[in-house]
């Protein structure tokens, strides 16, 4: 009878339970470990909620370089870089701006593609399971556009790459748009419609992961920081922990924004950034709406989620930055109620602005795949504003790549030592 194997996940996210979820399936022994308590307000829980296809073009796009110079003139810009002597920010900054080209894009878009479309798929199993207890919503999704320079932009960039890779786009005018859209006013010249994009309430999906997980017989260890690393050869051996040594097969590192942290001690170089995102949740606000948004200039997402709507969005690199700056926080309500005139500035009040830190590739790929250095270390982390989207089809992943298999996703752009 051949033994159990064994695999330890650094990091209690949304993708480290989704890991855990796919190799508990396949019969692994599976150990959580994670450094906050158990139901933490983990960076997905404030999040758009997105399942997002439509998605294909990587953060670091053509153009970001000059519109992040001059966005990082303002605090209250979509996209901030606070400036500050770091190494490792510098690093990332030029790899950032070497990876924003139209060659990378093309050759990024179809990965990014093929990973949306599997984390929808693997959700919409997840619904099946669950009785859908986590809400999701596939209705679709409309980004708007405030102005006509703005709708032929999104005409001629996204919508028109997202339906040459077979995810559907329909061009709308303001007409259009309000029909699909029929409980609210909107001040716009038009919008871009991705009917394959859905939704779904991330509060309630992270507790039903974890009752699956727990009826799959995983173990966890909250409130538990990872401080080092036994290693014999190129091999891991244990976790060193404020908890003791934990001991496994292999070992997953979905440690998100605090991957690179972990890894210390382990001679392995994985560019990273926190990027911070704000969210704001109306509890009853004056209108419903069925189908998810983007305020397509200001970057801003708007999401039903059951009787709540959420808005979110800025992408600020300050590190592990935990103060909250109020005109980011202002910039996501000037945002909604620009595009949104129906809502007014109270709507706003005394919502207390939440916060969380997205892990940022300088190329805007996610970190898939075994280290070479260490060849029982496996990444799963640096999904950027994707994380939820993608965390199934990550977690699928880790679990091809440990079990031997061909992975359902061509790996080739996402392995861990791209940068080293």
């Amino acid at each position: 009878m051949s033994k159990t194997k064994s695999a330890v996940i650094c990091g209690g996210g949304v993708v480290g339970l989704c890991c855990a979820y796919y190799l508990a399936r396949d019969g692994w022994a599976v150990t959580v470990i994670e450094r906050s308590a158990e139901g933490a307000d983990s960076c997905v829980q404030g999040s758009a909620g997105y399942v997002s296809p439509s998605h294909v073009i990587p953060l670091s796009a053509t153009g970001m370089v000059w519109k992040g110079l001059k966005w990082m003139t303002s605090a209250r810009s979509p996209f901030y870089i606070k400036p500050r002597l770091d190494s490792e920010l510098l690093r990332w900054a030029w790899l950032f701006a070497r990876s924003c080209t139209p060659e990378h894009t093309a050759r990024a878009a179809p990965i990014l593609r093929d990973l949306c479309l599997g984390g929808r798929r693997l959700f919409v199993e997840f619904a099946g399971i669950t009785n859908n207890a986590f809400e999701l919503k596939q209705e679709g999704l409309i980004a708007l556009c405030k102005t006509a320079e703005g709708l032929e932009h999104e005409s001629h960039g996204l919508a028109a790459l997202a339906n040459g890779l077979g995810v559907k786009s329909v061009v709308l005018d303001a007409r259009e748009t309000a029909e699909l859209e029929p409980g609210t006013r909107l001040d716009i010249a038009g919008s871009v419609y991705f009917p394959g994009d859905a939704h779904l309430s991330p509060r309630k999906f992270m507790p039903e992961l974890l009752k699956l997980l727990r009826r799959m017989n995983v173990a966890f260890k909250w409130e538990t920081a990872i401080e080092g690393w036994r290693t014999a050869g190129n091999k891991i051996t244990a976790a060193i922990t404020t908890g003791g040594e934990v001991a496994a097969d292999e070992f997953i590192l979905a440690g998100g924004s605090w991957s690179s942290r972990i890894t210390r001690g382990l001679d392995i170089r994985l560019p990273m950034q926190a990027g911070k995102g704000y969210s704001l949740t109306i509890e009853k606000p004056r209108f419903q709406l069925t189908k998810s948004m983007i305020l397509t200039e200001r970057r801003v997402a708007v999401t039903p989620m059951g009787d709540k709507l959420r808005f979110g969005g800025t992408m600020e690199i300050a590190g592990h930055d935990n103060r909250i700056r109020p005109q980011r926080v202002q910039q996501i309500i000037d945002s909604a109620r620009f595009y949104l005139p129906e809502f007014e500035a109270g709507d706003f009040a005394g919502i207390e602005p939440w916060y969380g830190y997205r892990p940022v590739s300088p190329d805007g790929m996610p970190y898939i795949g075994r280290f070479g250095r260490h060849s029982n270390l496996t990444a799963a982390c640096g999904h950027a504003m994707l994380g939820l989207t993608m965390a199934p089809i990550t977690g699928l992943l880790v679990s091809e790549v440990l079990g031997g298999q061909t992975p359902s996703v061509d790996l080739k752009l996402l392995g861990p030592d791209r940068f080293r």
